[in-house]
């Protein structure tokens, strides 16, 4: 596996740590349908939170969050009617990014971005 997947995966496993331990139940993790994903489906509150985790292991390429482009948001809104019409139960929605930076002799850094709209 090339190593920014091996990062991908890692930082999926931390984002779902991170968002158990500020509240929030996880529901599925990398939910599909077709060629659509969403990396976490979460719920805290009575909200379904839609969640995008970007993870970098150097700044060489930017930011995380950078990564998250108006495409990135759109499949994850598209991915979020089809959920939805599978599970129309929910009637609040939110759309979240948790970009992860883990530098080498430095503490992680989360970034929490929510309410990610186009």
């Amino acid at each position: 596996m090339a190593l920014h997947n091996k990062t991908g995966k890692m930082g999926e496993v931390m984002a779902a740590a991170y968002l158990v331990k500020n509240g929030y139940s996880i529901l599925h993790q990398n939910w599909r349908h077709s060629r659509l994903e969403v990396d976490i489906i979460t719920e805290k509150d009575n909200i379904l939170h839609f969640i995008e985790v970007k993870t970098r292991r150097s700044q060489t390429f930017g930011l995380p969050e950078d990564a998250v482009d108006k495409k990135k948001v759109r499949n994850m809104i598209d991915a979020a009617e089809e959920y939805l019409y599978q599970h129309p139960q929910w009637k609040r929605v939110q759309f979240n990014v948790l970009a992860i930076t883990i530098l080498k002799d430095e503490p992680v850094e989360y970034f929490f971005i929510e309410d990610v709209y186009l």
